[in-house]
């Protein structure tokens, strides 16, 4: 997506080798009107399926995720990091490895909101080494639903995880590749 792309040169920020900060427009301070067109341009790359949920992991998937589900007229759940009182005892659980964060968590899905007769559309801002997608992957399989794909944001192709989620059948569909970040230069595929 040119757009994106064009933003990502604009206003992202390189930290080592690793790092893409794109706080001022995708995960902190938000773009609307470039998320507005990520949901459109989902939309149109997913809409062969009939996607019935949006699922995302919170924070950052959340937004790209809203935008999306607004056109394909569908709702949004998103996993969450935390136990809480007030969330529901029934739940998919998985255990997911944050490479931002270096540490391992649990994400929860109430059992209410993913159905077995679910086709499921999995959103996020990133994919680096894919541990918060299989994550959803694994709570879709929980549940018995479909996995009609996955629709990343930026990708690091430089990180295994789009490598691996392809090796696997998955459909991935990929705004912007970033091949490389040597030197503070950004390289897209």
């Amino acid at each position: 997506m040119e757009e994106l792309k064009q933003k990502i040169l604009a206003e992202g920020r390189v930290i080592g080798t690793h790092i893409l900060k794109v706080d001022s427009f995708l995960n902190h301070q938000l773009d609307v009107s470039l998320l507005n067109n990520i949901g459109l341009e989902f939309k149109k790359r997913f809409e062969d399926q009939k996607i019935t949920r949006i699922l995302t992991v919170e924070a950052s998937g959340i937004a790209i995720a809203c935008f999306t589900a607004l056109h394909f007229g569908v709702p949004v759940v998103f996993a969450k990091k935390t136990e809480a009182l007030n969330l529901d005892p029934e739940v998919f659980e998985s255990e997911v490895y944050s490479f931002t964060r270096q540490k391992s968590y649990k994400i929860r899905i109430s059992k209410k909101y993913l159905r077995a007769d679910d086709n499921v559309l999995i959103l996020d801002d990133f994919l680096a080494a894919g541990k918060a997608v299989n994550g959803l992957a694994d709570i879709v399989r929980q549940a018995g639903a479909s996995l009609a794909g996955v629709g990343i944001a930026i990708e690091k192709g430089f990180q295994p995880g789009g490598k691996e989620l392809r090796s696997k059948g998955i459909r991935l569909e990929s705004l912007a590749i970033v091949d490389s970040m040597e030197e503070g230069r950004i390289v897209f595929r």
